[in-house]
């Protein structure tokens, strides 16, 4: 479980989708005054280098978030006018590069950290020892470092006992590697508990989509969990590219049980630019479904 290291994955069109639907969720989240607490399951090192280490060997960003940021200029350039929300999100990530360059990608932790209020708090999880390390001394650096908690624990058994947060608001990112398949079983567990304890909360699950038949049936067994506890949900999957011989991650998705109502129609307009930026063929394609309970 200890050879997944995010940082070969750091500014992949994965991780855009993620953090662009994490933004929105907080924002909406923030409009109330009401202390919030958010909760990242599987934390990573928090920032990431994409100039060196493992993020070059990857890669992955030159696909991602640089040819996001590619496609955005070409439209200025053309004079067209752009998504606000994905301005704000680009926005988000140009401001942990100070020379103008995008050598640094932010990860959930940093993202989320940069979106608090003095109101609000930040739990962290993370059991890589490396990993745990790394987070600890990058976020030791934020001015916000005082109101975020690590834990080196596993947070699917941990993640019942900070539930339901002292101010009943808030938000949980469940976005483990997958890399154990039992991560799957993991995941629906702990949803079933943490639904049971807080069923009001904001739950957002990441997952890669492959031909894997545990991540081909993740969506439908959120759906029933969802559907145990009578809440609401939306589906979203971003597919760049159809290349069944090649290795990469080619499609990613997010579920999100108790969906604020804005986040449908944000991503009905965000989506087909997302597609046709980080697009590699013309199979690229988006899905978007939803339940009102």
């Amino acid at each position: 479980m200890f050879s997944y290291r995010h940082a070969f994955h750091a500014g992949s069109h994965a991780d855009i989708l993620k953090h662009y639907v994490l933004i929105h969720l907080v924002k909406y989240l923030q409009e109330k005054p009401g202390a919030l607490t958010l909760v990242d399951t599987h934390a990573g090192a928090g920032i990431y280098s994409l100039i060196d280490g493992f993020a070059k060997v990857s890669n992955e960003a030159d696909g991602g978030i640089y040819r996001l940021i590619q496609f955005i200029e070409k439209q200025i350039s053309l004079g067209h006018s752009l998504n606000e929300d994905i301005t704000h999100y680009l926005d988000l990530i140009r401001n942990e590069n100070t020379q103008g360059n995008i050598e640094l990608y932010p990860g959930s932790p940093f993202i989320l950290a940069r979106l608090l209020r003095p109101q609000d708090r930040l739990k962290l999880f993370e059991l890589h020892p490396k990993e745990i390390d790394i987070l600890r001394q990058n976020i030791a650096q934020l001015p916000q470092a005082k109101q975020i908690d690590i834990y080196a624990a596993d947070s699917f058994s941990r993640l019942k006992g900070l539930l339901p947060p002292p101010s009943r608001r808030g938000l949980v990112l469940i976005d483990p590697s997958y890399e154990d398949k039992q991560d799957y079983r993991y995941l629906e567990a702990a949803m079933g508990e943490a639904l049971q304890r807080f069923a009001t909360g904001c739950y957002a699950i990441w997952y890669p989509a492959l031909s894997r038949r545990e991540s081909a049936e993740l969506p439908d067994r959120m759906k029933k969990v969802a559907a145990n506890h009578m809440r609401s949900w939306l589906h979203v999957e971003l597919r760049v590219e159809h290349a069944p011989k090649e290795r990469r991650l080619q499609a990613s998705g997010m579920f999100i049980i108790n969906p604020p109502w804005t986040l449908e129609k944000n991503l009905a307009d965000s989506l087909p630019i997302l597609t046709q930026a980080l697009g590699q063929d013309s199979s690229a394609e988006f899905l978007l479904k939803s339940f009102e309970a």
